[in-house]
């Protein structure tokens, strides 16, 4: 009778399209149950007929099921499978990310919190809004302390369940007592508005069910089955959500890989995964090693890297796919010829392969990166999309640069001006803003010469006035610095006096220091001007920034290449994937250098970025490359090098990149370079693995070069 039960499901479930391991995770009768799903291996799909398969079989009624994964995206198509697979609406279930499904769940309980079934989610700006008020609150300046700074103090403490009261009673520092101040005024006024943040959601709904056990206990009851998709991604606070509800019935099923655990820095702890047998010893493992995505020498060159890592579960991922080519590294001179490599390989790949440009995906480490291949694809008139970011020119420290630059070369640019008049905070707000423009309205006065004149102004206190003054002044002596002083350092002087690049470093968050790195760009941009054109006034750069910006002219019609991060990328595929910038120190990234567990998140990041290709995979370094302000000669990326000649095409510009016979050059001597012509070395300095030299060359200025890799000669003296 069993068996012919078993059977009649399988028929109205229709199975049959599952391999052996998927059947096995879907009909998993109960208790813990553990999917190791590897890259391409149908996980949603088997979480979605796991749920058909629970209804169907009578062991859960619609709404006595729960599943959590972590994007709207990824619940969405959930639901919309479920429903197909059951022909019923999915509305029973509670089929949502963490957020969502924990506010539905304070939406019905959070009156015992004394809060209101209608209290406000606040986002991240609005978050940031109310730190920042905090801040002003507690006397304390914006400036020493970047509001982005103490969120993120803030986001970290609540994921690993620290409130404001357990906060106060662990700080070691003075900044960390300032972080505790500001934590309790935030949640103090977070209840005064009856409002809560994301992290909010999450900790609150913790704290209801272990504060109120009736209320745990009628949940425990309602979610027989509990589902959780990239378990590898959870953090202390998800991870406690979870085994609250299912502490008694263990009835929990979790999918994930281990191998693309890449958010250590929102907080993601890859061991809730690696010890889930240790949590229930009882567990049933299934592995899902069948990919479905990928050809067999990109998967088995993405599994060469990632096998390098110590934490981790073996699996051995195969597919039936065709054969097809192999990856391919390319090694470009420098970064405009790794642009130009990249461009010219989609362009060939559209007209002879038949493919479409929404086929193609270019992945990189960090977004400063997307500049060049994005000015490369504007040349050759190919559209592109930037996804997880906004295009070079248009993010905001590019933009606040930009703004002040026209300000200094035409004071009457009133849009400018309003942008960065508060930017960073000096204290001029909407209302002086206001009462500037009024007065420049009635005296018909430009913007900027009313701020010389602002103790004039009626109605504006002395310290606003003053502060405005101070603003005219900083403008001015900006002005006056220009007229003597390169493009170049006119940047560099208007983040030092406005002390925009100093509030960045002072935040100290992830997203600071990617926008540090934009803006470290800008100064390539600057440098690569010069060099093409020569000496170059301000006016004459941002005549260019406002050229290279205009894509109105693109022609759609077939798509459009996208352009992501490698964290981006998780989740999604593409028939060819170019990853760029395969460089010691820029991936791995040169702040994961000194930790094992970081490099290993670097080389999972790698193998994640690999494994979104389906058909053709191109992976590229350069042998020179501008970064922070200087130029750099990295060594290929360990993980290029961890990939087996076997699997993969190696291919570069001329033999210039390996390490050469080394010789020594002194402060005065001249050099030829193989790029850029003769030069004179102006400095000589010891590093602890290397030389780093100073050259004049006649073609493109001063330039830094590493002697070990550097394709320089020595000018004979003949």
């Amino acid at each position: 009778m069993r068996r012919l039960e078993t059977s009649i499901l399988k028929d109205e479930l229709s199975l049959e399209g599952l391999n052996e391991p998927q059947k096995e995770a879907v009909q998993h009768v109960g208790g813990p149950l553990l999917i190791i799903a590897g890259a391409g291996s149908g996980k949603t799909r088997v979480l979605t007929h796991r749920i058909a398969y629970l209804v169907k079989a009578g062991q859960a009624k619609p709404f006595e099921i729960l599943a959590i994964t972590f994007t709207n995206k990824a619940a969405n198509e959930m639901r919309e499978r479920v429903e197909r697979l059951l022909g019923i609406s999915s509305r029973e279930m509670m089929i949502g990310t963490f957020h969502s499904c924990c506010a539905r769940i304070l939406r019905r309980e959070i009156t015992r919190l004394g809060f209101t079934p209608n209290f406000t989610i606040y986002d991240e700006a609005d978050s940031l809004r109310l730190i920042g008020a905090c801040i002003d609150e507690a006397g304390l300046s914006r400036k020493q302390f970047p509001p982005g700074a103490i969120k993120a103090v803030v986001t970290r403490a609540k994921n690993e369940m620290i409130d404001e009261e357990q906060y106060s009673s662990i700080v070691e520092d003075f900044f960390h007592e300032v972080v505790s101040t500001v934590y309790k005024r935030y949640q103090e006024r977070l209840r005064e508005n009856n409002a809560l943040d994301f992290d909010d959601l999450l900790l609150v709904t913790v704290n209801l069910f272990e504060l109120y056990p009736r209320v745990l206990e009628k949940y425990r009851r309602r979610f027989k089955h509990v589902l959780v998709d990239e378990y590898q991604d959870t953090n202390m606070v998800q991870y406690r959500l979870v085994r609250l509800l299912v502490e008694e019935h263990k009835n929990l099923c979790v999918v994930g890989d281990d191998d693309q655990g890449i958010y250590s820095w929102r907080g993601a702890d890859i061991r809730n995964i690696l010890e889930f047998e240790n949590d229930y010893p009882d567990a049933k493992v299934v592995r899902l090693e069948q990919n479905y995505r990928s050809t067999p020498d990109i998967l088995n060159a993405a599994s060469s890297v990632v096998i390098n890592n110590s934490s981790r579960k073996a699996k051995n991922l195969w597919t039936a796919r065709p054969k097809g080519e192999k990856p391919k590294f390319y090694l470009a001179e420098d970064e405009h010829a790794e642009a130009n490599f990249v461009v010219t390989k989609v362009k060939e790949l559209v007209r002879n392969e038949s493919m479409n440009y929404s086929d193609i995906a270019i992945f990189y480490r960090v977004h400063a990166q997307s500049r060049l291949i994005e000015e490369a694809l504007l040349r050759e008139g190919i559209p592109y999309r930037i996804f997880g970011g906004v295009r070079f020119y248009d993010r905001q420290e590019i933009r606040d640069t930009i703004a002040y630059l026209r300000v200094i070369v035409n004071a009457s640019d009133e849009l400018s001006l309003r942008r960065i008049i508060n930017v960073p905070p000096r204290g001029i707000g909407k209302t002086t803003l206001k009462r500037l423009e009024e007065y420049s309205r009635v005296d018909g006065l430009p913007l900027f010469d009313v701020c010389k004149e602002a103790s004039d102004i009626h109605g504006l206190s002395n310290s606003a006035a003053k502060k405005l003054s101070e603003f005219h002044a900083l403008i001015e002596g900006l002005r006056n610095f220009s007229s003597n002083h390169e493009t170049t350092d006119v940047i560099k002087e208007v983040w030092k006096r406005t002390g925009y690049m100093e509030a960045l470093q002072n935040e100290g968050t992830l997203e600071a220091q990617s926008r540090i790195e934009n803006l470290e760009e800008l100064l390539n941009v600057v440098s690569e001007f010069q060099a093409n054109f020569g000496a170059v006034t301000l006016l004459d750069f941002l005549e260019r920034v406002s050229l290279v910006d205009d894509t109105e002219d693109l022609d759609e019609s077939r798509g459009y290449v996208s352009l992501m991060t490698l964290h981006n990328a998780k989740g999604l595929e593409f028939p060819c994937v170019f990853i760029v910038g395969m460089e010691e120190g820029l991936f791995p990234h040169v702040r994961s250098m000194d930790s094992q567990e970081e490099i290993e998140e670097e080389r999972r990041l790698c193998y994640v970025g690999m494994t979104r290709s389906q058909d053709l995979l191109y992976l590229s370094a350069c042998a020179c490359r501008s970064l922070r302000g200087r130029l750099d000669s990295n060594p290929i990326s360990r993980f290029v090098e961890e990939i087996p000649d076997e699997l993969i095409e190696r291919s570069e510009y001329e033999d210039v990149y390996s390490e050469k016979e080394s010789i020594s050059v002194e402060e005065g001597e001249r050099i030829i370079h193989a790029k850029w012509g003769e030069g004179l070395v102006v400095s000589v300095e010891n590093l602890s693995d290397d030389t780093e030299i100073t050259v004049d060359f006649e073609s493109v200025g001063r330039k830094r070069l590493l002697l070990r890799y550097a394709p320089i000669e020595k000018v004979s003296d003949s």
